[in-house]
């Protein structure tokens, strides 16, 4: 017998100063019984992030012809094809034919995870941004995640704070080009 998804549910009290965004967000995300709590906690990271009018999960690590986050407008077309930890080369040159923007999130090295793309064909690789942060910070906070979360999450000048279950956490993103 297979082992389905454990859903988590976690209500993000979300202030982006950066992007003048405010919201309380209510989220149910299945986590694979193959997924990390880090790569979760990245997934949810990057939901709030680029949080905008028709941003949606996938089906995570099960989806394999969608990005782990999207945004799609009023009309059903993909705007914004957002991938989690270490996408390859292929997916990012698929995500940015498909979309206007492409980001990846990683909890991973970001040299590491760009070094991988070198040399490969990424179309408009100048435009698709790698955001990381600082190490240990996903790992540290992944380690509170529960079955239901309350987390405040704040952006202000390239700063994250992030209050998770109690546990609290801070960072800088890292954003760099792809190509």
């Amino acid at each position: 017998m297979a082992i389905g998804a454990t859903i988590h549910t976690f209500t993000v009290q979300l202030s982006d100063v950066d992007r003048g965004v405010y919201d309380e967000l209510q989220l149910r995300v299945a986590r694979h019984p193959s997924e990390t709590a880090p790569y979760m906690l990245t997934r949810v990271l990057a939901y709030c992030l680029e949080f905008e009018d028709g941003i949606a999960f996938s089906e995570g690590v099960a989806a394999t012809d969608e990005p782990a986050v999207m945004v799609r407008d009023l009309t059903g077309a993909l705007v914004a094809w957002v991938e989690v930890g270490a996408p390859d080369a292929a997916r990012l040159h698929t995500g940015s034919m498909k979309a206007e923007r492409v980001a990846v999130y990683t909890h991973r090295d970001p040299e590491k995870v760009a070094a991988a793309w070198s040399g490969k064909r990424i179309h408009r690789a100048e435009d698709v941004l790698l955001h990381s942060f600082d190490p240990g910070f996903v790992e540290r906070l992944a380690e509170a995640i529960e079955r239901r979360n309350t987390a405040t999450l704040t952006r202000t000048e390239g700063r994250v704070y992030l209050e998770l279950n109690d546990t609290s956490g801070e960072t800088d993103i890292h954003t760099r080009s792809a190509a």
